[in-house]
């Protein structure tokens, strides 16, 4: 099963007997990554590591917790209307798995206890995010069902928290055993 469930949808996405606003195809362009989504195998990892880690990345370069607090929470009340759109748009009967604003805005939440400081830090948080994503542990699964792109966002955003306590206790034990794998000052 994958990590996303839809209606079957002719490939390239948008249904031909569907007629999309101006809007719903502007939504459907965002979520989806302008659109690179919807034509790429396994969106939802393209998407994380294309757009979902430069932009934890950006948003670790923020001073202070609270700033970065809040364009977290700014790309998560943007997504959830915008997400509810984009699926409408596309058709799906749940969450279009083209649709990738849930990956990219849940991706900083990943790196709030360790900081995003390298390729070993970034492979790690993107691995584990992904792989909470797809397994959708328990109230994961549930969230998913909330309405529409409230439901969209909210399974991967318990995915990044899930992924980011992990990461934090790989990067503790790392630090304590003296390794320096994810050496959060650089390098």
């Amino acid at each position: 099963m994958t990590a996303k469930q839809e209606a079957p949808v002719p490939s390239g996405g948008l249904r031909p007997e569907r007629t999309v606003s101006a809007p719903g195809r502007l939504a459907v362009c965002l979520a989806t990554g302008f659109n690179l989504c919807r034509f790429v195998p396994a969106p939802g990892t393209v998407g994380t590591l294309v757009f979902g880690l430069p932009y934890a990345w950006v948003v670790g370069q923020i001073h202070g917790l609270g700033w970065q607090m809040a364009a977290i929470l700014v790309g998560i009340l943007v997504g959830i209307p915008l997400t509810t759109a984009a699926n409408r748009a596309l058709g799906a009967a749940k969450d279009h798995q083209a649709i990738v604003w849930d990956e990219i805005a849940s991706m900083p939440l990943v790196f709030l206890l360790v900081r995003l400081a390298n390729w070993r830090v970034a492979l790690a948080g993107f691995v584990l995010h992904r792989v909470f994503d797809i397994s959708k542990p328990p109230p994961a699964l549930q969230l998913e069902r909330l309405p529409e792109g409230l439901g969209i966002m909210a399974d991967d955003l318990m995915a990044a928290v899930y992924a980011g306590i992990v990461l934090a206790a790989l990067a503790w034990i790392d630090g304590a055993a003296g390794w320096g794998l994810l050496n959060v000052n650089g390098g």
